[in-house]
């Protein structure tokens, strides 16, 4: 749950931080931070280097850029919080395209439920305000289930490594985009207006990012996984989006339209009903087979049949 609160909090920083950083530069600075001492302190993880860098392009690069860039273009905080699930729907989706992984019955009814769930939530956004940020959002869940793919094809011994020299792939590349799409000159005065409205709070909202939201949050749920059944931690991921809307609410005021609410159950709801996984009753003195197709830190529920 502490986990789930770091990560749902983590929106609440990122808003805070593109009050004063332009958002890919802004994406650039946040893994550069963490990149430096991972190159000086951290052995890089013994995986082939086209899954290391697929790994960092989507989940690090392409998911944070159209993030950042859609909460910077009007994306609530506490809705991307939830849209950003559909990356788990996304993500299985590529696995059965790319990885021929088993899509069965439940796994797909979960996620027409919350494709159905998105759908509402932005027919809500081209309602009521612009559709662009939902959509550059939507594309931030592509982005992450692209890493997610490169992850598992990774395989890598210690995943908190990886995680950590994944975040050496995006500086480079979102700091060129940067500099042609931002300009010098506006990179330049985030860097120097320190004394303009808000800039205290967007470093703290950086440091948090980076302290709380990476290193603290993803290494105890490493931490967790490492120790405890995947079915039992996973679940609790479903309770980001809701501490993110309740902490938007709290701190900035974010108010949701009841189909939006609907909608965002529908999403959670369709991305744990995808994630059940049918386990066969074992006969007496014969073990359960696992099924081949699971990957470590895939939510697996046992269901009696």
């Amino acid at each position: 749950m502490a986990v789930a609160v770091m990560w749902g909090c983590n929106f609440i920083a990122i808003d805070a931080s593109l009050q004063h950083f332009p958002p890919m530069f802004l994406v650039a600075i946040r893994f550069a931070l963490i990149a430096i001492p991972t190159v000086l302190l951290v052995k890089r993880p013994d995986v082939p280097l086209r899954w290391l860098i697929g790994y960092g392009l989507g989940f690090g690069t392409l998911q944070f850029l159209f993030l950042y860039w859609g909460m910077a273009a009007g994306m609530p905080a506490g809705l991307a919080s939830l849209v950003l699930q559909a990356s788990g729907p996304f993500t299985m989706l590529l696995g059965a395209t790319f990885l021929r992984e088993r899509v069965t019955g439940p796994r797909l009814l979960g996620i027409l439920v919350a494709v159905g769930g998105l759908a509402v939530v932005g027919w809500q956004r081209a309602e009521h305000a612009s559709v662009l940020p939902f959509l550059l959002t939507l594309a931030g869940a592509l982005g992450w289930a692209v890493g997610n793919i490169c992850n598992r094809r990774a395989r890598a011994a210690n995943p908190l490594h990886l995680t950590l020299w994944m975040s050496v792939v995006p500086p480079l590349p979102m700091l060129a985009l940067a500099m042609s799409v931002e300009g010098p000159s506006r990179i330049v005065d985030s860097l120097t207006g320190f004394d303009e409205p808000g800039a205290v709070g967007a470093v703290f909202g950086l440091l948090y990012t980076v302290v709380i939201g990476t290193i603290l949050g993803s290494g105890l749920w490493t931490w967790l996984m490492s120790r405890h059944p995947a079915g039992v931690v996973a679940p609790f991921s479903m309770l980001v989006p809701i501490t993110g809307m309740t902490a938007a609410w709290l701190i900035l005021g974010e108010t949701v339209t009841l189909p939006e609410v609907l909608g965002g159950a529908l999403v959670v709801g369709g991305v744990l009903l995808a994630s059940l996984r049918r386990r066969s009753k074992a006969l007496p003195g014969k073990a359960v087979q696992r099924d081949p197709a699971a990957q470590p830190g895939e939510v697996e529920v046992a269901l009696r049949v």
